[in-house]
């Protein structure tokens, strides 16, 4: 075969999408030699430029056969009615807006004649670009980002909500399949009960998801066992293919010398790592509560705080010009011997190394994929998105993490009105470095993430049967 096989990859905004768009494509290239990737990246931030830096970052040899076309910027006029809508909902508009430069970056490869497309790969937040594949009669393969769990439950609120005719609100917990316990509504993402077009979007992507040729999703069989075979035994879903975890290992981390340097010198296991995210931040009184908690209870500790930015801005948090205006009067004084409060993390580094013992984090599914693959147990305190729903499968479901308050709430850019206590986070840490049970969960779910990736594993082997699916399609376009 002397034509190359062509996937055209459309990666969520943002580098951190474009990451793990990478990382399976790598992993497809790895597998078949006459496979290729081109990714279509949108780009809705002019000032920022990560986009670049990291497609630029990549070695030559890691890209012979994968090429990025960055499309043009559209910046689409709002009606007022959108305007109003929640912050997901106006994402996927600015999405949207860009189908005309995707289609014509499609068609430009199908007339190049230089390869045969085999499909279209959607970010689960693209969606809406599957009837480009629709109309070349390409097949579409949908990229999960978040866990097999989160899929089955919008899946499951879209067959209660156009089916059943049910509001999911009405009661108080939902019955999902692939899910052992019964739901909590309270643990929804925000934008599933939103009513101002949030339920909508979500229950538009998980109609457009039934209308693919196949799920991959950033997870491995063994992590999420009841999840996976209840959705690949569901003759109405299509085939899904747990293919992670997708852990950029190589990446670049940073100066991380002085932190790393501090981890060096305390003890295995012992100290408990506090990090919410790239867009996780607190309050001033919310900071002074974990401030006396760490204080009270005397662990090691390394803290990644960082400052909120102001309520209704479209900025990201950034790190404290100084961290004494925040924090109690003497507090880094009084525990600088046991504690060290940073700006931005490494946070791959830093939970990999041998001293943390537990990881406080905001349950987003990269951080409990990479958090397991370390054998770092969690406790959950989830602040936005799916995270609520990742912290309830992690503590309830699967016994894997602590929890700390699960059903928190702090929108992006939006100030919880709910303290958590001081007591309450004490609570919880005491759980986390000390539950011997956990500890050797998370230690067995750390050597069988290892495993699934490697030849003979459940990602291996998914991943293998993705492959095939795919050359078959090619082989049929063409005739």
């Amino acid at each position: 075969m002397e034509k190359l096989i062509e996937l055209v990859f459309i990666p969520g905004p943002g580098v951190g999408h474009l990451v793990s768009a990478v990382e399976i494509g790598r992993m497809i290239l790895s597998r078949h030699q006459y496979l290729s990737i081109t990714y279509l990246l949108i780009d809705i931030n002019p000032n920022d430029k990560s986009l670049d830096n990291y497609t630029q970052s990549l070695p030559s040899s890691a890209t012979s056969r994968l090429r990025f076309t960055k499309l043009r910027r559209v910046q689409p006029e709002f009606s007022p009615e959108l305007a109003s809508k929640p912050p997901p909902v106006l994402a996927t508009a600015i999405i949207d807006s860009h189908k005309p430069c995707v289609r014509e970056a499609v068609l430009e490869i199908i007339k190049s004649g230089s390869s045969q497309v085999a499909g279209i790969i959607v970010d689960m937040f693209c969606t809406n670009m599957m009837d480009i594949a629709d109309a070349f009669k390409i097949p579409s393969y949908v990229f999960f980002t978040s866990g097999a769990g989160f899929l089955a439950l919008i899946l499951q609120v879209q067959v209660i909500t156009d089916e059943f005719k049910q509001d999911i609100t009405a009661n108080e917990e939902l019955l999902i399949p692939g899910f052992l316990n019964p739901v909590p509504v309270k643990v929804l993402p925000n934008t599933m009960l939103d009513t101002n077009g949030g339920r909508d979007l979500v229950m538009s992507t998980a109609r457009s998801i039934r209308g693919c040729k196949g799920i991959m999703v950033n997870t491995f069989l063994e992590l999420e066992t009841n999840a996976i075979k209840s959705l690949s035994s569901d003759g109405k879903i299509p085939h899904v293919f747990p293919v992670g975890p997708l852990i950029n290992l190589n990446q670049n981390l940073g100066d991380d010398g002085d932190i790393m340097r501090w981890l060096d010198n305390q003890p295995t296991s012992s100290v408990v790592f506090l990090c919410f995210g790239s867009l996780g931040s607190f309050n001033q009184e919310q900071v002074k509560e974990i401030a006396i908690a760490l204080e009270n209870i005397g662990y090691r500790f390394l803290w990644s705080l960082r400052r909120r930015p102001m309520e209704g801005s479209l900025e990201s948090p950034c790190d404290y010009e100084n961290l004494e205006e925040v924090l109690p009067q003497g507090f880094l004084e009084r525990t600088s011997s046991v504690g060290k409060v940073i700006g931005w993390a490494p946070q791959l580094a830093i939970l990999s190394h041998l001293a943390i013992g537990g990881f406080v984090s905001h349950c987003g599914w990269n951080s409990t994929l990479e958090s397991l693959w370390f054998g770092v147990p969690m406790a959950a305190w989830p602040m936005y998105a799916e995270q609520q729903i990742n912290a309830f499968e992690m503590v309830v479901e699967l016994g894997m993490a602590v929890d700390i308050k699960m059903d928190y709430r702090n929108e992006i850019n939006m100030d919880s009105q709910v303290i958590v206590t001081c007591e309450e986070i004490e609570r919880g840490i005491r759980q986390l470095m000390n539950g011997n049970e956990i500890r050797k969960k998370v230690k067995d779910m750390k050597e069988k993430s290892h495993t699934a990736l490697i030849e003979g594993g459940s990602s291996y082997d998914f991943l293998g049967r993705l492959i095939d699916v795919i050359v078959h399609d090619s082989i049929s376009l063409v005739q």
